[in-house]
């Protein structure tokens, strides 16, 4: 009965600390202090968002480094994982402390490292390694972000696919798709990943997350990616940088409950 009643308090206290600050962000964007003719109650900032210089460029670049992150940290982490839990049980404690470790590592300490390295270019001149940091570095694509995020979203992708591997029984699907004659692929492609669907979903949902909010490591290495174009643009113009940010939190918001959603109905038929 007390936790009936608690419950109620609890969310209550909850939406305050969220809502309040979201409130007061909002009302920067749509109240414009003053008596000239655009005082008052002018909500122009959300229409500059489109319009706006740049954002296109840092936010395709947000998406583009986040689709990599995604593909490349699935295809180290899921394999591991399933590996792992058929041949090697004894050795899960080892990767998912592999995994977690990044959450220790300070970021600012993160990229100072990963700028330390990108100083050993200059040795390496007379070697391949040079066209290697080279290409890793190139402004219209910084792989360099690519290979940071990975590292940051281990911790997420291990503990989002970890959720659903504990609600399978692997190595039962595993030997029965053998035996009825599956092959390697068809047992990953049409066993395996179709049931982690949930688990796959919020993995991917949650590096998106993570590199579309990262500013760090981004600013630091000094690539514009949408998080650093949002910090830019406040110096530019406050209203517009607040909108914008209302905006994509109100995006992730909505993807989040779609995946919620979805898995909801999945587990329903199930």
């Amino acid at each position: 009965m007390a936790r009936l009643t608690a419950r109620p308090l609890i969310l209550a206290l909850g939406a305050l600390y969220f809502g309040v600050p979201m409130l007061a962000a909002f009302l920067f964007t749509v109240l414009v202090p003053g008596d000239g003719p655009d005082s008052g109650w002018n909500p122009s900032a959300y229409g500059r968002i489109l319009d706006a210089d740049g954002i296109g460029a840092s936010l395709a670049l947000s998406f583009g480094l986040a689709a990599a992150t995604i593909v490349i940290v699935l295809a180290l982490t899921l394999p591991a994982m399933i590996a792992i839990r058929l041949s090697a049980p004894r050795l899960r404690p080892v990767l998912e402390v592999l995994c977690t470790l990044p959450l220790v590592v300070p970021p600012i300490t993160f990229v100072a490292g990963i700028k330390r390295t990108l100083t050993w270019q200059e040795p390496l001149s007379a070697t391949p390694l040079y066209t290697t940091f080279n290409a890793v570095q190139d402004p219209a694509f910084p792989f360099v972000l690519v290979i940071a995020y990975v590292v940051l979203a281990l911790p997420f992708v291990y503990r989002a696919l970890d959720a659903g591997l504990r609600t399978l029984d692997l190595r039962t699907l595993v030997e029965a798709a053998f035996n009825l004659g599956a092959s390697w692929s068809q047992v990953v492609f049409r066993v395996l990943l179709p049931n982690l669907r949930s688990a796959l979903a919020g993995a991917c949902f949650l590096t998106l997350a993570l590199v579309l909010g990262e500013y760090t490591v981004a600013a630091l290495l000094n690539y514009q990616t949408y998080p650093v174009w949002i910090v830019w643009s406040s110096g530019v113009d406050p209203q517009l940088s607040v909108a914008v940010s209302i905006f994509s939190l109100a995006l992730t918001w909505v993807l989040l409950l779609a995946l919620s959603t979805a898995g909801a109905r999945r587990k329903e038929s199930l």
